[in-house]
């Protein structure tokens, strides 16, 4: 077995940490406060994830670094590049493999289907964040210092998902109650929906994976499915009535956005829900060795979390 640290316990970095104890492997889970999952085989450290010498010490010995973390939406350009900075350098210390969990932004707006190979083409502020952190990793990989790759999901469903989901509780919440439930986009425009369960197991997957190591892969992730269906399925799954939808009105989320960073920053990433976006996992399936939950089952276990919390 061995030793494994996670930077983050939000709906990715905690359930990693529980999937890699139940597999008898040692835990640290490193957070601002300490927070994530009390079982045994997990170590909960409060540090901060930007302080290399903190890093450096946490991962001494450690198999591998993943980094789950995830700062405040709006705080991207100020914080993510410490962090990214400090995990290298821990990483290059300790010889860990660093696992990044990654996201689609890098790619910016495309047409067609997003595979790993695409340039990462973002103009975006949040976009050109990930891109830059993903270079610098890869250059310390073919620089030989260290060993890297980076998981990219699409938008989460799924259990543990979190109020940021666009199919997350938001949507959960009034369709399990037979009530209306409001969208910030066109329910009827196709969606690559990644199952967080799946990017748990590819984040394990990769670090182990020697294959995986020096460039990125996508979480192998179903076909797509628009937002009416899967409310639809959420419905028929939990034998709820059938769903009502309510499109928000775009003016809406731009006044939102006078007051909360988060809805301001949305305005960035619009794209993705303005036609098709749709992700491409074929080639990590052979290499990360499993292929995406059926949307059937993922829907299935999204009811039983949300009716068991």
């Amino acid at each position: 077995m061995g030793r494994h640290v996670i930077v983050g316990s939000g709906q990715v970095g905690g359930g990693l940490a529980e999937t890699l104890a139940e597999r008898g492997h040692e835990v640290t889970l490193v957070t601002r406060s300490g927070s994530g999952p009390e079982r045994p085989g997990i170590s909960r450290v409060a540090a901060d994830a930007a302080d290399a010498a903190v890093m450096r010490r946490l991962t001494e010995g450690a198999d591998a670094l993943y980094n789950c973390a995830n700062p405040r939406y709006h705080r991207w350009p100020l914080d993510w590049p410490p962090i990214a900075a400090s995990l290298l350098a821990a990483a290059e210390s300790s010889g860990a493999v660093l696992v990044t969990l990654g996201n689609l932004y890098g790619y910016g707006p495309v047409d067609g289907p997003m595979t790993e190979d695409l340039p990462l083409a973002a103009t975006g502020t949040k976009g050109m964040v990930r891109a830059r952190m993903w270079e610098e990793m890869r250059a310390a990989h073919e620089a030989g210092r260290v060993r890297v790759t980076e998981v990219r999901g699409s938008d989460y469903y799924g259990p543990r998902s979190s109020d940021q989901s666009y199919v997350g509780p938001r949507l959960l919440e009034p369709l399990l109650a037979g009530k209306p439930a409001t969208v910030v986009s066109d329910p009827d425009i196709p969606h690559s929906w990644t199952y967080l369960p799946d990017v748990v197991r590819a984040l394990a997957a990769a670090a182990g994976e020697e294959r995986a190591w020096g460039r990125p892969w996508h979480v192998p992730t179903a076909p797509p499915f628009t937002m009416r269906q899967f409310a639809e399925m959420v419905c028929e799954a939990a034998g709820a009535p059938a769903p009502r939808l309510r499109r928000l009105p775009s003016w809406t989320l731009k006044a939102g956005g006078l007051v909360s960073p988060f809805l301001r920053e949305l305005g960035e990433t619009r794209y993705q829900f303005d036609r098709p976006y749709v992700l491409d996992s074929s080639a990590s399936q052979a290499v990360l060795g499993f292929g995406p939950t059926p949307v059937e089952d993922g829907v299935k276990e999204t009811v039983a979390w949300w009716r068991g919390r």
